[in-house]
């Protein structure tokens, strides 16, 4: 892959609103950020798509919104080892422009199908603890199928805009992930307060009213049975870990993501700017790394999951098994044989005749 040619991108020289365009803090921090969440969130989210599509023999709603949502995490990690290379070169962009644009579009698809498909689990964990009658002839895997792919539509159009923005030539160096003009981060802001609310602010009071409810169905005083609190125990974990990723992962990141816009758009002073560069830059490395939090939340509050899973291993585990004792049976047999054949003594005819040398 070779990068555009110069002419072929606008210039960041006096167009950029930004005191310091990537700074070393910024570069570092992602550098070390995805180096760890490429890895691990490929692997595990592989690994989850692997138990989901061949090992779940039993599909149902929740599986399906659990399988979407790791199949939007794989998607972004693929993106990842291109913003590595980015930041490793300290901000030059040696590819395509469309792949620059494409990898700004997939990080606000992942992010905001994320939130999306959060929101579908913490509904349907509503309707199977308050409504149980309701939820069995409500949910099927059909309708969470299209609720799924409506997500996918709708999240996949809202963030046509930030295909917008591609390369920028700044000196010798080409830029990506940088807005440019101060029009374009005015357009930004204005999106900023579309995802705050539609992305953000309408999923979370879902997602609270919700868990409300199931907490008080749970523990309103009643006595139940084992199995029942087995069942309210896998809820309370799924409400934590959701409400854990929301928290850690996604609130503070559009906090702070509003406030750095409303600073960079005011042109206020670069000391300020340059103050409120750092925190953006740890709010994304966290947002980015809820990929490598959604597959502990698969296995600590999915029992389906957890029971295909140790089902597979157990699977791989015994192949390897019954492979290794089958060579040691083998060997085993090989070495009898040898030991108990009768030794034969070849007669002048049968003994092979030495090659003439001449």
């Amino acid at each position: 892959m070779t990068a555009l040619p110069p002419t072929s991108a606008p210039t960041l020289s006096n167009a950029s609103v930004t005191c310091d365009n990537c700074s070393h803090f910024k570069y570092m921090s992602y550098t070390v950020t995805y180096s760890i969440v490429f890895p691990v969130g490929l692997l595990s989210n592989l690994v989850a798509l692997f138990v989901f599509l061949w090992h779940t023999p039993k599909k149902t709603a929740n599986t399906v919104f659990m399988t979407n949502l790791a199949i939007s995490d794989v998607s972004f990690t693929l993106t990842l080892p291109f913003r590595l290379i980015y930041y490793s070169r300290e901000c030059h962009w040696n590819f395509p422009d469309w792949l620059c644009r494409w990898c700004v579009y997939s990080f606000y698809v992942n992010l905001y199908t994320s939130v999306l498909f959060l929101m579908g689990l913490s509904v349907l964990r509503y309707l199977a603890v308050v409504h149980p009658m309701r939820n069995k002839t409500l949910v099927t895997v059909r309708r969470a199928s299209l609720a799924c792919f409506g997500i996918w539509v709708f999240v996949a159009l809202m963030s046509v805009p930030f295909l917008m923005s591609g390369t920028l030539k700044d000196g010798e160096k080409m830029r990506c992930f940088d807005p440019g003009p101060q029009k374009n981060w005015i357009r930004i802001l204005h999106l900023n307060y579309l995802a705050l609310v539609l992305g953000f602010l309408i999923p979370f009071s879902t997602i609270l009213i919700c868990y409300g409810c199931i907490i008080y169905k749970l523990f309103a005083g009643r006595k139940v049975r084992n199995q029942k609190s087995r069942r309210r125990l896998r809820s309370v974990y799924l409400i934590a870990l959701i409400l854990t990723t929301f928290l850690l992962c996604f609130l503070p990141y559009h906090i702070v993501r509003t406030v750095h816009l409303h600073a960079i758009v005011s042109r206020g002073n670069c000391r300020l700017e340059g103050f409120l560069l750092r925190i953006p830059v740890l709010t994304l490395c966290v947002a980015a790394s809820n990929s490598c939090l959604n597959p502990i939340m698969y296995y600590f509050a999915g029992e389906r999951f957890r029971t295909s899973f140790q089902r597979a291993s157990r699977r791989g585990t015994l192949s390897s098994d019954s492979f290794r004792m089958s060579l040691q049976w083998r060997n085993r047999s090989n070495r009898s044989v040898m030991n108990h054949a009768p030794i034969t003594v070849l007669s002048q005819e049968e003994k092979p005749e030495k090659p003439d040398i001449k």
